[in-house]
Order: C-alpha cells, then structure tokens, then sequence
C-alpha cells in the first residue's frame, strides 16, 4: 500500500525521501511540529504474518525476519521501523543453550512468538546470598556465576571443562558477532530500497528490572526488597554504571534516534510508590539524565501502565525522552508529560487485533486531535506487535494518520536543534566509580594492567599493545552484558 510519496520515489531518489521521513521523525522526537505525524509502528511477528512466514522462522532464522520487516517498510507508508523487532534470536540462545527462552517449533508451537521462562522462586538465577558478589564485582559474578547456571553446557569455575561448554561458548560468541554484524548491512538496505529510518539504536534496561528479570525473578526479588533491601539498593547502585555504559556504548553515534528502554516491573502495582520513588527510579533518572548530557535521548517503552509515576518522568529535562505510551491513558499523558517531551504509542493492541477497520480510523482521530495539535507526536501501537494484528487494521490506522496527520507547514528544510542538555542533578558518582570502588569497571573484563602482570616485559609499543588487548577484552565484555539485556 505504498502512497504517493513513497511512488513517487520509485526508481528516484530514494535518499531525498529517506532524509524526509528523518526529519520528520526527529523533529517530531524534538517535540517539534513536522510536515505530518511520523509512522513508527513497532512490528514483530506481524512482519511475520505479512510476509508469509511462521513465528518459528523469523525467530529462529533472522535473514528472514530481516526479509519481513524490510517487505513490510517497502509496502506500508511508514517513516522508520526497527530492523527486526523479532530482537530474539533464538538460533543464538538454542546455540548458548540459555534456559530461560521457549524456542517457536521446540519447545512452543512454530506459530506462537518466543516465550520468556520466568525462573522459579526456589531455584533462581541468582540465590539471596549472593548479593555481595554481585555488588563486588558485576561483570565477574555474570561470567562466573549466573551464565553456568543460565547456559546449559557452561560450566562455571571449579567445574569439570567439557567440549559440549566450550563449544557454546564459542558459538554463542560467534553468533552474536554475525547477529549483530547483520543488523549494518540491514540498516542500509531500509534507507536505500524504501526510504525507511532505523527507528532506535542501543538498549538500557533499569536496574532493579534487571533483577526482576533475569537474576531473582520477580517472586525472589519482592521478597528481597522487605528481607534484604539494603542488599537490593547496593546492587542497583553497583548496576548502573554498567548499564549506562551499554546503552552509550550501543547508541546511534548520530545522536539522532533514541536509545530503546523496556520499562518492566519497577512501578505500581509491581511494587509500592514509595520503593518505585526511592529504588527503581532513583537509580534509573541518574543515568537518563548522563545519557542526555552526552546527547542521547531515552524512549521510555512504558509497557503496560506507568500513569501513576508520570509527574516522576516530568522531572527529566525537556526532550531529554521520548514516552510511549502502552496501556496508560495518552490523554493523560499528554497533559501531564506533552510540554516537555514527544508522546508516541496510544492505539490500542486490542483493537488492532480484533476490532474494525473504522474503529482503528475513529480511534486514530481521537488521538491525532487530543495529543498531536502541536507535534511532539510518533504514531504506534500501544505495544509490539505480534501476529494477531490484522491486516486490514494495520492499514487502516497507516492511511488514518496520513489523513488526519497532516500539518500545515511544509516539510522542515532542516532538523531542530535539540534543546541544552543539564547537568545530572545527583549519582554522577556512582555512573562513574573509580578503580577504587569496583573491582572491574565498566567495559572491561580482564584490566590491562593485571593482564600486563603475566606477560613477559614489552620490548615495543606498549600502547599498541594495550589499545588492542583492551579493544577486544571490550567485545567479551559487551558478549556478557548483551546476553544479559538482549538475549
């Protein structure tokens, strides 16, 4: 269902549209007022179902899920998409043998989306008495302890080496190294063959959510936050400068699109406004606001309903974010957050799926003329989705909000400036700790200078020496921290 816009590019300047849609998708971010509201649709397993292809093969071979998401840009009027929403590669997790994922075809149906394995109170990932480890030495404590216990064949310190470990290992390396690789080449082809934007570059994740997610589970941690709270501040504090060093080390080096936030089970009713206020996003705002003193914009994917923590989020410098909205009320949000920051999301998940055509169309109105009168305003789904969206509804919201969209200015001859970023108002500190305060600082696995003190004495260039050797222990570094937040 290409336009005119798009048609009109075929076989032409495909560049002069691709500069277009970023503008407006920028501008749009900037909580400016573009030619019209930009498209972003977060398309999973619905690239699937368009392209003719099975959730087990989009998942479990990314060509074709790259080969999805490129037909659906190609065919729909959109502005930008994610190379591949699909994010999970499950040939890389079967190859790491991680056992928190259900794989489509092995272990779930080869029509149902990968499946997230919370693990259990009583045999978690991490166990209540290793807080101190983990607060000590976090990089050390994933590579030591909690990928043997995640990855099947791996086997941690003191244990037997076996072929079957170190072969995942390697593969798992591999995989990343090819996965990641891919997504360049991906990227170039959406500009080139259909004028689309990469919408996001780079993952942040909040630190109690990681503790949620993939160490304590969520049971483990509710009782952690009353047994042990002090064990579970120490242990955001000491994950955030890690975290933040991931999500600007994984960046768009542009500074353009934003960095992607997956917004779990920090706030109400997961856990009580008060430790939402004094934990999660005491140790979440620090690094939002470093993130913006660099130049990097946050999108708050707030899946679910975080209505009740907005004047929390109001807090952030203007523009600093961009806030999508899930299951909350977009109305409210606007009210709330729409002076200082861009809004995106608001259509329901639901409706797309099984409501009408005119539904999706009377609903896309609504949100246009309540939210987007002057900008600040990217077009989506309330979440991700999958291969229950229809079709019919996928269209009919895309031409909707060509309809109604629609601004009455031209097209902006040049992005805005982003607005002066603020220094962070607290725990500077504590995102950039000294050799004093940790034991391996972020990025690094094996420091240099303990490396140096095995090696015989450098006749050459010890710079070189140490510019190579710290440039690939920074790829293990990041292997370790991407299975953790990514995979």
């Amino acid at each position: 269902m290409a336009t005119a816009e798009f048609r009109g590019q075929q076989g032409g300047d495909m560049e002069s549209l691709y500069q277009t849609r970023l503008r407006r998708y920028v501008t749009a971010m900037r909580n400016g007022k573009p030619d019209m509201v930009p498209i972003r649709p977060f398309v999973a397993e619905f690239t699937a179902k368009y392209a003719g292809y099975t959730c087990q093969e989009v998942a479990h071979d990314y060509p074709l899920a790259f080969a999805a998401a490129k037909k659906c840009a190609a065919e729909f009027d959109w502005d930008a998409v994610v190379a591949n929403m699909v994010y999970v590669w499950t040939g890389l997790t079967q190859a790491l043998g991680l056992r928190y994922y259900g794989i489509p075809g092995i272990d779930i149906p080869a029509e149902t989306g990968f499946q997230y394995r919370e693990p259990p109170k009583d045999n978690a990932f991490m166990q209540p008495e290793e807080y101190d480890a983990l607060i000590e030495d976090p990089t050390g404590f994933l590579l030591n302890v909690w990928l043997p216990r995640v990855a099947a064949p791996v086997q941690g310190p003191g244990s037997p080496a076996t072929m079957e470990g170190n072969v995942a290992l390697i593969k798992g390396a591999m995989a990343m190294m090819q996965y990641f690789g891919a997504f360049g080449p991906q990227i170039g082809q959406l500009r080139s063959e259909s004028g689309t934007v990469s919408a996001i570059a780079g993952i942040f994740k909040a630190p109690m959510d990681i503790l949620a997610d993939k160490l304590r589970g969520y049971l483990g941690l509710v009782d952690d936050l009353f047994e042990r709270r002090d064990k579970v501040v120490a242990a955001c504090e000491a994950l955030m400068p890690h975290l933040y060093h991931v999500a600007k080390a994984t960046s768009d080096p542009e500074k353009l699109v934003p960095i992607g936030y997956w917004m779990h089970r920090g706030g109400v009713p997961f856990v009580s406004p008060e430790i939402f206020r004094n934990i999660y996003w005491a140790t979440v705002k620090p690094i939002v606001e470093e993130l913006w003193s660099d130049g990097l914009q946050t999108l708050f994917y707030a899946e679910g309903n975080w209505d009740y923590h907005l004047e929390s989020f109001a807090e952030l410098p203007d523009q600093s974010i961009v806030y999508h909205v899930d299951q909350g009320d977009i109305f409210k949000a606007h009210r709330v957050l729409g002076d200082k920051f861009c809004l995106s999301g608001g259509i329901p998940n639901v409706m797309l799926a099984f409501g009408s055509p005119d539904e999706v169309r009377s609903h896309c109105k609504k949100v246009i003329e309540g939210v987007a009168g002057n900008g600040g305003y990217v077009a989506d789904a309330g979440a991700i989705m999958q291969n229950d969206t229809s079709v019919e509804n996928m269209r009919a919201m895309t031409e909707a909000v060509r309809e109604y969209g629609v601004y009455s200015q031209g097209v902006s001859a040049e992005i805005p400036p982003r607005s002066a970023a603020q220094s962070p108002s607290a725990g500077e500190k504590r995102l950039h700790p000294s050799a004093h305060q940790a034991v391996r600082l972020p990025g690094v696995c094996l420091p240099w200078d303990e490396q140096k003190k095995s090696m015989p004495a450098i006749q050459g260039d010890e710079t070189l020496c140490r510019r190579v050797w710290e440039g690939i222990d920074g790829m293990a570094n990041m292997f370790i921290w991407q299975v953790l937040l990514s995979f």
